[in-house]
């Protein structure tokens, strides 16, 4: 833990008191967003202390040209970055022409800042004595909207406390913004047309490069004493800047309103030539409805989302916090809408990974959405990776690979691979076990087979003849080998043998010849239709079923574990526990080469196979596994704590599972990284969910059916969840009583509890 000022609250991001260090922290922390745009917290009145100014727009990005001191074959172009946008929040206020700032401010008190989680509200208040003497007070809120996507609005009001003041209110619109992650220094946005129409700003513009058309907007209405007043406002504009300028004289103790409704709309859902007229109707509508009435529909929306996803614990206020925290941006970054949108690592809360895609969504979001959701919205989320899959083919082409090939990419925007560090690249090849493990877990959790002879099988096969080629024969071993790959543990690169790519490399072939088998059968005209497309013979598929049967996995007699890669053992094994922490963490305090020599391990390696593959072990051998890697284990990946977790609850090991969620639930609002000014850990995030309903609850499915274990930490009195299995929500409540289930549809559902066959009824309370 690295910080500690966030007040424990079961729904709310709680900042009592200004402190200017906290500010870039708690930008990130009190982050807002609909799945369709998100920002950081950034103040909406002037700020000349240190900020992170961060506004960004889904799906929009830039392609970075890659810069590296030389250059590989095969090396890629750009790396993508997800833009900051025109900013539409910005609200200048002026008291007796002085600028409100509140670095410059003679005294700041009072100072909240809340996130309210169940409602979907960012709230500020304070009282401030300017360098005029004024003293004021200020409230302020805003939310972007679920239900009009493309809008947010701003509610912002001043009191003069000590005597009448001429408040000025300028919102304004600012297209001249940069990123803070830039390799060139480049000139992201091209700025088209700025347009000013009495009460309504429009500015349009276009990314370089990617030609993504955008309109930022805004309108304003004013009130006094919750008065609406009709003024007129000063328009200004340059060519990046429009504004406009309200003032009025506000005696003692009134309070001076303005409602600010801003966005923006995208040539992604309108015609690029008719964005000023798509803005206007969706700020006629936004300004029609008003700011209350929004936000009563805000709250309705969120009140939907909670009613499925909530996971609620009692007795423990700081994990309950910290779960609603992961859940909550889980929500506000992807919404399962757009079939073009993915995860980033980052959502909406910062630059760090270019707000890509990575592996992450498939080993991690998928779970947490596929049971919180309509399981359409996890299936979109594999027919995005469909979409993709000529990119995937081609990106395995530069590094030649033949025959329809696929390596899905580390990082990617549009299926292309973006990612600039050739250790990751192309190395760490493991994230196409994951593409296709999606598969398989969407498959097992909804019973839903048709994706696979529709889309799913022909990824699968692309993704075999990838781990086909990638392998070779090795003659001392008389077995095929993965040479030169990275494993999730990114504290080894360029490792012989890596444990985990060797094993999910036997699986995914495994699983491709089980699914065309299935699809011969059961499917025949998509098997007819997939082999005429991609072309595999039986010989190519007697080839792949050699290398399943003859792979090589690097084993320790002595330890009685596999080892993570060749040479492991060859390392000076000083567990963490004998790790000065001073040194901690080492990836901020050592060179790259002695962290490359080190035994130290970012996350979850071996046991990410363990957890991945539970049933093909046997608790014997988790034990062995997980008392041999975990002490060496640093956790310095965001995605670390949330299988460990899992795999201590399973090992009945309870406090150090309640250790390692609470590490993962709270990661970022205690900033154990030291790093979250820089934005807030998304996809990890559902790891935390994880944490709880495969950990605690011992989800799984077995037997075809819904299983469940469940645990409960000393630390708490209750916790429940639900889970929406195969269209059927099924709540599960337990305490150190025992454990309630609870069925929301009309007919009975067998589940399984702790290996034994249990009938839920609607409307009747089942003990277990």
């Amino acid at each position: 833990m690295n910080q500690d000022y966030i007040k424990p609250n079961a729904w709310s991001i709680l900042e009592e008191g200004f402190d200017a260090a906290q500010v870039k922290s708690s930008e990130s922390l009190f982050s807002i967003g609909n799945g369709a745009m998100g920002q950081r917290a950034n103040f909406e009145e002037k700020y000349s202390g240190d900020t992170f100014q961060g506004s960004y727009i889904a799906g929009v990005y830039y392609p970075d040209k890659t810069r590296v001191g030389w250059w590989k074959n095969g090396y890629p172009e750009y790396f993508a970055k997800v833009l900051n946008a025109p900013n539409w929040i910005g609200i200048n206020v002026k008291i007796n022409e002085e600028d409100l700032d509140l670095n410059q401010c003679k005294s700041v008190s009072k100072f909240t800042r809340e996130l309210n989680m169940k409602e979907g509200w960012l709230s500020r208040s304070f009282e401030a004595e300017l360098q005029n003497g004024i003293k004021i007070k200020v409230n302020t809120k805003r939310f972007l909207s679920l239900e009009l996507d493309e809008v947010g609005a701003i509610s912002y009001n001043v009191t003069p406390l000590n005597s009448s003041a001429k408040i000025r209110f300028t919102p304004y619109l600012d297209a001249g913004i940069t990123n803070e992650d830039t390799n060139w220094d480049d000139q992201f946005w091209d700025v088209l047309n700025v347009v000013q129409n009495n009460q309504q700003s429009f500015i349009e513009a276009r990314t370089m490069k990617t030609n993504f058309h955008t309109c930022t907007f805004m309108q304003s209405r004013l009130f006094i004493e919750d008065k609406e007043i009709l003024t007129d406002c000063n328009n200004q504009n340059s060519d990046k800047f429009a504004s406009c300028s309200y003032q009025q004289t506000i005696n003692q103790k009134q309070t001076f309103t303005i409602h600010k409704f801003g966005g923006y709309v995208v040539d992604r859902n309108h015609d690029k030539n008719e964005l000023i007229a798509a803005a206007k109707d969706v700020l006629d509508k936004a300004v029609s409805f008003g700011f209350d009435a929004l936000l009563e529909m805000q709250k309705q929306s969120w009140a939907q989302i909670w009613h499925m996803s909530d996971i609620t614990i009692e007795g423990d206020v700081k994990a309950q916090q910290g779960i609603r925290f992961n859940i909550f941006q889980l929500n506000q970054t992807y919404l399962g809408t757009d079939a073009k949108l993915n995860i980033g690592p980052k959502g909406f809360t910062g630059e760090k990974y270019g707000g890509s895609t990575y592996w992450d969504t498939e080993a991690y979001c998928i779970p947490f959405y596929m049971a919180t959701k309509d399981q359409s919205v996890a299936r979109t989320l594999l027919e995005y990776r469909y979409e993709h899959l000529d990119k995937a083919i081609e990106n395995a082409e530069k590094l030649g690979f033949t025959n329809g090939a696929a390596l899905y990419p580390m990082v990617t925007m549009n299926g292309e691979e973006c990612h600039n560090e050739w250790e990751i690249t192309f190395e760490e090849i493991h994230r196409n076990g994951a593409i296709a493990f999606a598969i398989y877990n969407y498959h097992r959790f909804t019973n839903d087979y048709s994706y696979i002879p529709e889309k799913g099988l022909e990824v699968l096969i692309a993704i075999a003849r990838f781990w086909h080629q990638r392998v070779n024969f090795s003659t001392d071993k008389n077995k095929f080998v993965m040479l030169g790959v990275t494993g999730p543990n990114e504290y080894e690169n360029n490792v012989n043998n890596n444990w985990y790519t060797n094993y999910i490399a036997k699986w995914c072939i495994e699983y491709a010849l089980e699914n065309i088998e299935t699809v011969k059968i059961e499917h025949i005209s998509d098997y007819m239709r997939i082999k005429g497309k991609v072309k595999f013979t039986d010989e190519e598929l007697n080839s792949w079923k050699n290398v399943a049967d003859n792979m090589y996995f690097p084993y320790s007699e002595k330890h009685d574990v596999f080892l993570q890669q060749d040479g492991f053992l060859d390392k000076e094994l000083i567990t963490v526990a004998d790790l000065d922490q001073s040194q901690r963490p080492i990836n901020q305090n050592w060179s790259w080469d002695r962290i490359l020599r080190s035994p130290y391990i970012k996350q979850a390696d071996t046991l990410q196979g363990f957890y991945m593959f539970e049933d093909h072990f046997s608790e014997e051998q988790l034990t062995k596994h997980f008392d041999f890697y975990e002490p060496f284990t640093v956790h310095e990946s965001s995605l670390s704590p949330c299988v460990h977790s899992i795999q201590a609850a399973k090992l009945d090991r309870m406090e150090q599972a309640y250790t390692f969620y609470l590490r993962t639930s709270r990661l970022d609002l205690d900033d154990y990284n030291h790093e979250v000014e820089e934005g807030l850990h998304i996809t990890s995030m559902a790891g935390t969910w994880m944490s709880i309903v495969e950990g605690f609850g011992g989800m799984r499915i077995k037997n075809n059916m819904l299983s469940f274990a469940p645990k409960i930490p000393k630390q708490w009195k209750s916790y429940s969840f639900k889970v929406n299995f195969r269209n059927q929500i099924i709540k599960v409540s337990v305490s150190h009583k025992g454990t309630y289930f609870e069925v929301e549809s009309n007919s009975d559902i067998n589940i399984l509890v702790n290996g034994e066959i249990t009938k839920v009824s609607p409307n009747n309370l089942q003990t277990a």
